[in-house]
């Protein structure tokens, strides 16, 4: 049984298709690495109850859609009420770490100032090979410093979950220390839904019916 806390904090995970967005969700949030995953359509939600400084805090995880066509009916909603954000790249693919200023420049749009904590991650280390990854792995230092945010490398497939747990827990104290950021708007309740995954694939099948 889990209390019931007064708002969950959200934390949106930013990034291309592919590159582990939902394995780093489900890994936090489970402890377990998935078995299978599809691509996310709209946002998929997923929780854990984290201890900060003896408070407990409830982080509400959003793992957003990377494909365009998934988002465009949707992204007016993944920006309400965020509290924090996670961009995320895979290190094996030098076209999602190129994507990163795309995703950056999304959250500018919507009001998602530099006040707002935010992490970069870089993803599946464990298949990364050395010469291929050092030279993103300083790019994306220097990207992060830029910006003023901390940055890891992580595996949500590894053995040790600890790095996966570093990266939202930092994210957490940030948040207690600021007082939870609470931002302007509707409250992510019981009452706020994003169309469904049923509604989206309609509407994606009913844009797309034509490939011709």
């Amino acid at each position: 049984f889990l209390p019931k806390y007064d708002i969950p904090l959200c934390v949106i995970v930013l990034g291309d298709s592919g590159v582990g967005k939902t394995c780093l969700t489900h890994r936090f949030c489970t402890g377990t690495f998935p078995g299978k995953t599809e691509a996310t359509i709209g946002v998929d939600f997923r929780e854990r109850v984290v201890e900060v400084e003896g408070e407990k805090l409830k982080l509400q995880l959003w793992d957003t859609a990377g494909q365009e066509r998934f988002r465009k009916s949707m992204v007016q909603h993944y920006y309400r009420d965020v509290h924090a954000i996670v961009f995320v790249y895979d290190v094996t693919n030098t076209t999602s770490f190129r994507s990163l200023p795309v995703w950056m420049e999304e959250c500018r749009q919507h009001s998602l100032g530099q006040d707002v904590p935010r992490v970069l991650v870089g993803n599946k280390v464990d298949l990364a090979t050395s010469v291929a990854s050092s030279t993103t792995l300083e790019q994306a230092r220097r990207l992060a410093d830029v910006h003023g945010m901390p940055f890891y490398v992580c595996s949500a497939k590894g053995d040790d979950k600890k790095q996966v747990d570093t990266i939202f827990m930092t994210l957490a104290q940030r948040l207690k220390r600021q007082g939870g950021l609470r931002r302007k708007g509707p409250s992510v309740s019981g009452s706020f839904k994003l169309p469904s995954k049923a509604k989206v694939e309609k509407e994606k099948q009913e844009k797309w019916a034509c490939t011709c």
